[in-house]
């Protein structure tokens, strides 16, 4: 009985909240089906209102959400839900209810609490039942509710019966947004319904056209010389929208970008500089959850492709046995990475069969089973050009650039063909063809290739049947033309001899020779490296010496120095790397001594005790000699002639290598002991026999003609008497 007396009390007040005008728009709805009566008492009710429950009233059936639009003009509208609940008499309804006192929301006068629905007037006297319905709507940052006052005939039926539609428009909500939507009635049943549900968003038909927020404008694009121009066209007025440029990567929603914030209408220019391919603009209103209009106009612009091609990079990373490369660049590019070989600097670079692999994303990517080499580069290939270049040419690897490249297809027909100039010519013809190498010996070549002579720098892999054989080309050249040869040397005999019977009248004609001795010198294809302390008097004498030298043909590396290879490294690393090569290749060390020098061999001779062993096992062969590498000192971590005492002491004393001192003889009385392993020359004094050391046996054994050593002494006094 508490239930019946709580209904006069709620009823009234939401009354009079309603007769007061309510805090509601005035643009909701209600309607209901023939038969029933309703109107609105309040369209903004306290939530959380839980009506009395009279012995009587009108129970929930169904509940069903609609779409729907609220318009204050035709293009004017923000998206909402309709509710639309079924309405049925509770269980233990069967005798009529009379109407109630006055005053309260089943009397017929409905001018004080809102509006009845137009029905059938002739309801009224008719015996009735009459429900309380409260109605909510909850968004994760809003909730409204509203209190409906329903009226039906009450007619015999069975309890449960349907009795009509009640339809309330609308709980407004943003666009995509979920709206939870709760009802319940006064009847003694207390039944609620709820449900979710998605508030339509800009792909609902009639939101696309009524629907402000859903109007996306459209981009143009104008290109100029200098600069593009993004033109935000079709956009509502007394809006803001947000512009985003980025670069567009498969690997994720989008790159690095920018964003700007304007009102309509808006242009926004950029620099030429700046299109590249993957260049994407997004344009959106500053709404919640707003759709998004994008464009990628230069997806095929040359121009924009050539800037992003300038500003890709390839790195070849050589680490432990795999090559390793990475591609790096703003956009995703369409290429296909291409292992080839290339004998010579500036020849053409032939790629390796079955080897190549598209570019995949910004990271390493790693050619399995391809062994590192001088010769080997990759090509990053697009559109049928190649775009990018990276060799190993630099690194100090084992091979060497003379290497011939030979392909074996295994199987029950093994055969070799040798890979040079575009094409894999089988060995035999090779061979007999010479094929730009006359006297190439079939026989050997298969002979080491099925010893392992040759290096396999790629193996069988996935059940690929291709090996790459990488065999040295000097071992099969023939000693072919020997009687040109015997008279080559016959010719050169003669002319000693007449230079030694006419010394006087040839010596004007050697002198008019001596400015243009450079381009025929006497120690061309040789190589050297020359090693001096770091001080003023040194580095002085090791350019006079360079520049004096070079003309002669002999290629000099200085350390201190190296350019860019100590850049990349540091000096000691590069230091050693070249000493390394230099005792591979039979080149010669020459050891330039200076007053420092002295002072640093003198140290680093007391430092170690004896004559040190064997540093680098792997670049100097032979039997260790003396004590190990934990006798040898260490040295400054800059100081270039310490540091190469550590190589050259133990392949002195092993006998490996080409070393040759040279002392200034001004400056430094006498060599060090530990170095008198090897021949010393006393310069300038000592030029003539310090060019024949670096000459090497079999080249001008007899006496250098006076300009080449004249040359060389004069720039030695030069320098050290500065």
């Amino acid at each position: 009985m508490r239930a019946l007396r709580g209904l006069p009390v709620l009823v009234p007040v939401l009354v009079v909240l309603g007769a007061a005008g309510g805090r509601g728009p005035p643009r909701d709805t209600l309607a209901c089906t023939q038969g029933l009566a309703c109107r609105l008492l309040d369209s903004d009710v306290l939530c959380g209102t839980e009506p009395s429950g009279p012995g009587l009233g009108l129970a929930l059936a169904r509940l069903r959400l609609e779409p729907a639009l609220r318009c204050t003009g035709p293009t004017a509208c923000s998206p909402c839900l309709a509710a639309r609940l079924r309405l049925a008499l509770p269980p233990g309804t069967g005798e009529p209810h009379h109407p109630a006192p006055t005053g309260t929301p089943g009397a017929e006068d409905s001018g004080e609490g809102g509006w009845w629905s137009p029905v059938d007037r002739a309801t009224s006297s008719q015996p009735s039942v009459t429900g309380l319905l409260l109605l909510s709507g909850h968004t994760y940052a809003s909730s409204r509710c509203v209190a409906v006052e329903v009226r039906a005939p009450l007619v015999p039926a069975l309890p449960g019966r349907p009795l009509g539609w009640v339809t309330f428009r609308c709980f407004e909500a943003p666009l995509g947004s979920e709206l939870h939507v709760t009802a319940y009635t006064n009847s003694r049943s207390r039944r609620r319904l709820s449900q979710w549900q998605r508030v339509p968003d800009c792909s609902w038909p009639a939101a696309q056209a009524a629907v402000p927020q859903c109007q996306v404008p459209r981009l143009q694009i104008s290109s100029g010389p200098k600069e593009v121009v993004v033109e935000v066209q079709g956009a509502a007025a007394e809006h803001s929208y947000t512009l985003r440029l980025y670069h567009n990567q498969s690997h994720g929603a989008g790159g690095p970008g920018r964003a700007v914030t304007t009102s309509s209408p808006m242009n926004y220019s950029l620099l030429a500089d700046e299109v590249l391919p993957c260049l994407c603009l997004q344009v959106w209103p500053e709404t919640q959850d707003p759709p998004r209009a994008t464009l990628c106009p230069f997806t095929h612009d040359a121009k924009a492709w050539e800037r992003l091609w300038a500003r890709s990079r390839l790195v070849l990373h050589a680490t432990g046995q795999a090559l390793t490369c990475s591609l790096s660049a703003p956009c995703d590019l369409p290429a296909q990475l291409v292992p080839c070989w290339q004998p010579a600097p500036a020849g053409p670079c032939q790629a390796l069969p079955g080897l190549q692999q598209p570019a995949v994303g910004q990271g390493p990517q790693e050619f399995g089973g391809l062994r590192l080499h001088p010769n080997l580069c990759v090509q990053v290939w697009s559109g049928g050009q190649v775009r990018l270049t990276q060799c190993l040419r630099d690194r100090a690897l084992p091979g060497h650039p003379d290497d011939l490249l030979l392909l074996e297809h295994r199987g029950g027909n093994a055969s070799l063909c040798a890979l040079e100039r575009g094409t894999c010519t089988p060995l035999a013809s090779f061979a007999s063809t010479g094929a730009g190498h006359p006297g190439l010996l079939e026989q050997e070549l298969r002979r080491d290739v099925a010893s392992g002579q040759c290096r396999q720098i790629w193996h069988p892999e996935n059940g690929t049947s291709v090996t790459l054989w990488a065999c040295p080309l000097h071992k099969y050249l023939r000693a072919r033309w020997v009687l040109a040869w015997m008279g080559v040397l016959l010719g050169a005999t003669c002319l000693l001899l007449l230079l030694l019977l006419k010394k006087e009248d040839v010596k004007g004609w050697m002198k008019s020779l001596r400015a243009g001795y450079g381009s025929e010198g006497p120690l061309r294809g040789r190589r050297a490296l020359l090693v001096h302390a770091a001080e003023p008097v040194a580095e002085r004498a090791a350019c006079a010496l360079m520049a004096a030298l070079r003309p002669l043909g002999l290629a000099v590396a200085v350390a201190p120095g190296g350019g860019s290879g100590v850049a990349a490294w540091g000096p000691l690393p590069w230091l050693h790397a070249q000493h390394r090569r230099a005792l591979r290749d039979g080149d010669t060390i020459i050891l330039l001594l200076s007053p420092a020098a002295v002072a640093a061999t003198r140290q680093w001779d007391t430092g170690a005790g004896v004559v040190p062993g064997a540093g680098d096992a792997e670049s100097i062969p032979g039997p260790r000699h003396g004590p190990g590498p934990d006798d040898v000192p260490t040295a400054a971590p800059c100081e270039a002639f310490a540091a190469a005492l550590s190589c050259a002491v133990p392949a002195l004393a092993a006998g490996n290598g080409c070393y040759v001192v040279a002392r200034l003889e001004a400056l430094v009385p006498a060599v060090p002991p530990v170095l008198r392993a090897a021949p010393a020359f006393a310069l300038p004094s000592e030029t003539w026999g310090f060019l024949r050391a670096l000459a090497g046996r079999g080249r001008w054994w007899g006496r250098w003609p006076e300009p080449y050593v004249a040359a060389v002494a004069e720039g030695l006094r030069r320098a050290v008497g500065e």
